[in-house]
Formats: structure tokens, sequence, C-alpha cells
């Protein structure tokens, strides 16, 4: 299932979503603008590596600042073309509206709180891993819990694919949304290994839900 677009209309101009987005398609223009040494330098520099924060130290190839700065910094560089577009797709769609409810400069903190709370979970969760975490998928999915709290009974243009059946249908957000969160416990339970941080994208799923009360205007 791919989302497309919703049906909540905003009453004020998404520009911080906006300035997110161009910020993390820039970051991604420059990091393609590398050679692919240099590029894996950036991500072992600036990515969050669970074994750095856990135990307080920077390895080579060194950042230069405290290694906890990486928390911020691993939010806005991703791992190839369909990472940083499905990522961006969903802040789209759902950060805006998260956004207008919350105000502009309150959802700034919002979605850096929730992607900071995401690498943390993914952190306590993988203490000795030596793997780079990028991408703002954390943060995102903490966009994805508010969104959840506060347009339950929105309706979400999808695209639905299965073998040969593709469709157009309106969902609910609910649905889409719960079915999300089910598949990353799927993957993060599972026995098969991959680099996705599955955690984080609980951990800022939860961190949004948990959250949104306190960012949102009565």
């Amino acid at each position: 299932m791919i989302p497309l677009r919703d049906n909540v209309p905003t009453k004020t101009f998404p520009f911080i979503t906006i300035l997110i987005i161009v910020i993390n398609i820039a970051v991604f223009v420059y990091q393609l603008s590398l050679g692919s040494e240099a590029r894996e330098e950036l991500i072992m520099r600036a990515g969050a590596i669970p074994y750095e924060i856990s135990h307080g130290v920077d390895k080579p190839p060194l950042l230069g600042c405290p290694v906890q700065l990486t928390l911020l910094s691993s939010m806005f560089l991703h791992g190839g073309l369909f990472h940083i577009i499905g990522n961006m797709l969903y802040l789209w769609i759902f950060g805006k509206n998260i956004e207008d409810r919350v105000g502009h400069p309150r959802f700034i903190f919002f979605y850096l709180i929730c992607g900071v709370v995401a690498s943390i979970i993914h952190i306590a969760t993988s203490p000795e891993s030596r793997i780079p975490m990028v991408g703002a998928s954390g943060a995102i999915s903490g966009v994805l819990g508010a969104y959840l709290i506060l347009f339950p009974r929105a309706r979400i243009l999808t695209l639905v694919i299965f073998v040969i059946f593709i469709r157009f249908i309106e969902i609910p957000a609910f649905i889409i949304l719960s079915f999300w969160i089910i598949v990353q416990f799927i993957n993060a339970t599972s026995l098969h290994q991959t680099n996705v941080a599955w955690f984080a994208h609980i951990g800022g799923f939860f961190a949004g839900l948990f959250l949104i009360p306190l960012f949102r205007k009565e």
C-alpha cells in the first residue's frame, strides 16, 4: 500500500514541512555529488552509530564534535533514492496536517524530538551495532503516530498493489497506520536480520502518540 494524499485540508501554509523536505533533498543531492568513498565516509561520520553513542567514543573517521550530535545529523542523511522518496512522500502527506495543528515552531521541536527518541530506542536495542543509522524515518514515524491520534478518520488515497490487483482506494487513516505499525513490529521481531532500524520506527511512532497531546494547540 502506497499512500498518495489525504482529504484533510490545512488552514496554514506548511512551510516547515516543505523546508524539512528541501533540506533533506539538498543533503541527498550533496551526497550524490561525492565519490563513493567520500559518501561512505560522510555516513560514517554523521550517521548515528549505536556503539559510538552507547560507549561515548568517536571512532575514525572522526566527527570532530560530540557523537551525540549524530542523533540530529543522521536524520538528514539517506541511504538511497527510494529511501528518501518514501520518507519525503510520507512526510508531505502526513506532516503538513500535524504542522497545521501544532503550529510551525512547535512542529520543528516535535519532529526533532521524535527523531531523537527513535534513535535512542534503536541504540537501546542494538548498543553494540557499528552500522550507522541514517534517514528521517524515526522522526516521520512520530508524525504518523501523531496523525493517528489527531486524524484517525481521515481518508487516505492509497495505491494498492497485490500481484495483478492494482487499484486506487480511499482507506481510513487508522487502518493504514495500524497496518504500518504492525508491519514494523513483525519486521523488528523477525529472525531475518536487515540493516533497517525497525525499532527506531516503533520508538518514533510511540513518541508521536504520547507527545502530540503536549504539542497540539488548544
